[in-house]
């Protein structure tokens, strides 16, 4: 049985996916769509023509993963597509912040991420993709945006290795670095601290973010950054000293920019 599996499915970018992808991927058996949140899960499930299976569990909590691992195991499913886009960020000054907050974003957006790759990449075949959220906050230390910046640059830095130790098994690993996207995302980011004005009118959507990806996935692009502002701060964080960025973004943060 040919499987998508999509974690994050109820919201925003991980939604996102499974809508599009639903239009295509006509050699999909089923999807599978991992949340929290099983209303939402079963309101999106209710939309598409594919067969889904729905997974409502927390994917922080180990027996969670031993679930989603026997299930492939059970159904003898191929995950010809691993989805990875649950995460959560928190702004904010990391030491007013709970700390029980911070390590649970490093607990959802790193070490849930790789536990659960590595469960299934043996269910994997030649062909098969994996797609990893990250994010442009991954280009560049955050302050204010901490951990979150962390994990992300971990995300980017653990997908291109991985893509490099996969390809030669015809497995393919994509990492989507998008900047700020209009989702419910900074509903919970924003909650405890702000961003960068400037940010905002960066902004692009979800649909944008997800079509750019899934073209860069079958093109087997390591990494997919959508929208040229973003480009172009890739770039500069490539070619300017982290300092003189850091400085510069205090300055604007100061201006109210």
């Amino acid at each position: 049985m040919n499987i998508i599996i999509i974690t994050g499915a109820s919201s925003g970018i991980g939604r996102e996916f499974a809508r599009q992808m639903d239009g295509h991927f006509d050699r999909t058996d089923e999807f599978w769509l991992v949340a929290r949140n099983r209303p939402r899960l079963e309101e999106l499930a209710g939309t598409m023509r594919h067969r889904t299976r729905i997974f409502a569990m927390d994917i922080t909590r180990e027996e969670s993963l031993e679930a989603l691992e026997e299930a492939a195991f059970r159904h003898n499913a191929v995950v010809r597509m691993l989805i990875n886009c649950a995460g959560y960020g928190i702004m904010g000054s990391f030491c007013e912040q709970d700390c029980g907050l911070e390590t649970g974003m490093i607990r959802l957006n790193c070490e849930a991420l790789t536990e659960l790759t590595h469960r299934l990449i043996p269910y994997m075949r030649w062909g098969s993709r994996i797609i990893q959220l990250s994010s442009s906050a991954a280009f560049l230390p955050q302050p204010g945006f901490a951990v979150y910046a962390a994990t992300k640059a971990y995300v980017l830095n653990f997908s291109r290795a991985l893509g490099e130790e996969l390809k030669n098994a015809g497995i393919y690993v994509t990492s989507v670095c998008p900047g700020p996207v209009d989702t419910p995302f900074f509903d919970i980011a924003e909650a405890t601290g702000s961003t960068l004005a400037v940010k905002k009118y960066t902004m692009v959507d979800a649909e944008r973010v997800v079509a750019l990806a899934l073209r860069d996935s079958y093109r087997r692009r390591p990494v997919s950054v959508c929208s040229l502002p973003i480009r172009a701060f890739r770039t500069l964080t490539k070619l300017a000293p982290h300092g003189i960025l850091l400085r510069a973004m205090e300055q604007m943060k100061k201006k109210g920019l």
